[in-house]
């Protein structure tokens, strides 16, 4: 079984003031998740804004995660796209620029029939030979993969592994070993299922945390059950929206997000805050 690590955070992508990727923040992003909790990276997903980057950025940030984690921390590409073509491309070159693994979501509102699906993902596993993560995202791509379908893709060579999130249908596949929690809140869940992990967003500001539920089963429910905050907290926006102003509260590189997406307004910080310092995170990141 491939080991892509249990605790992968979905990285945003810092943008500077004038709505350019910051490289350099990224950088130190990537440091700073993999020294606080996480095994490994998936870059340039949903919460990446991969929707709002061009093909050069999404891929010279895979570049960056390779030149710096490469070998020590996995590195997850987002390559996935409603254009099939589009999907091959990004695989192909993610692979070349060394991505451990390949994350390739649904494609989206154009919600191709079944045949159309096989016949995507089909294409997709050509083009690597890297091992290709399933993302199941109904609420996004206003399609669902049932587990009948999820089955049968995982007859596909190369596709090994799934990131639900549907909460109602999260279950072990066969054929998909590496099962992997699409939302925070169903970490514990999926844990105790026998899945991997998680892709998780959370990870971010309690990484940690998130490791001990991993690490220490017999504690995972109290520890979950104290994370309850982080995750209605950040719920209020899209992830990236959230996740960027609470980084930026505690002095790490977040950065902006990008239109359609708008930056975090001075409610939402107050609340960030609010349960920041509950947690005591403020006074850590202030010493």
């Amino acid at each position: 079984m491939t080991d892509l690590g249990a605790i992968l955070t979905a990285m945003v992508t810092p943008f500077d003031a004038a709505g350019r990727v910051d490289e350099e923040a990224a950088v130190a992003l990537m440091h700073h998740l993999v020294g606080h909790g996480s095994d490994g990276l998936v870059v340039c997903g949903t919460t990446g804004e991969s929707a709002t980057l061009s093909d050069e950025e999404h891929l010279r940030v895979i570049e960056l995660a390779v030149r710096e984690l490469g070998g020590r921390h996995t590195v997850v590409a987002g390559a996935g796209s409603n254009d099939t073509r589009h999907a091959v491309h990004l695989t192909e070159r993610a692979t070349e620029l060394g991505a451990d693994a390949i994350l390739s979501v649904t494609p989206y509102y154009n919600r191709p029939n079944r045949r159309g699906l096989v016949g995507h993902y089909e294409a997709v596993a050509r083009a690597t030979d890297r091992p290709i993560l399933l993302y199941n995202i109904p609420n996004r791509t206003g399609l669902n993969m049932g587990p009948d379908l999820l089955a049968e893709l995982a007859q596909i060579d190369g596709i090994v592994g799934l990131k639900q999130a549907n909460d109602d249908e999260l279950a072990m596949i066969d054929g998909l070993p590496l099962l992997y929690a699409g939302n925070d809140t169903t970490l514990g869940r999926t844990l105790a299922l026998g899945g991997a992990g998680g892709i998780l967003v959370a990870s971010h500001l309690v990484g940690e945390e998130m490791r001990r539920m991993v690490d220490e089963p017999e504690r995972r429910a109290e520890i979950e059950a104290g994370l309850a905050e982080v995750y209605e907290a950040l719920a209020f926006a899209p992830a990236a929206v959230a996740v960027k102003a609470a980084l930026s509260l505690l002095g790490h590189p977040g950065g902006h997000v990008r239109l359609p997406y708008a930056d975090a307004d001075e409610g939402e910080i107050a609340a960030l805050r609010a349960m920041l310092e509950r947690r005591g995170l403020l006074q850590t990141a202030a010493t």
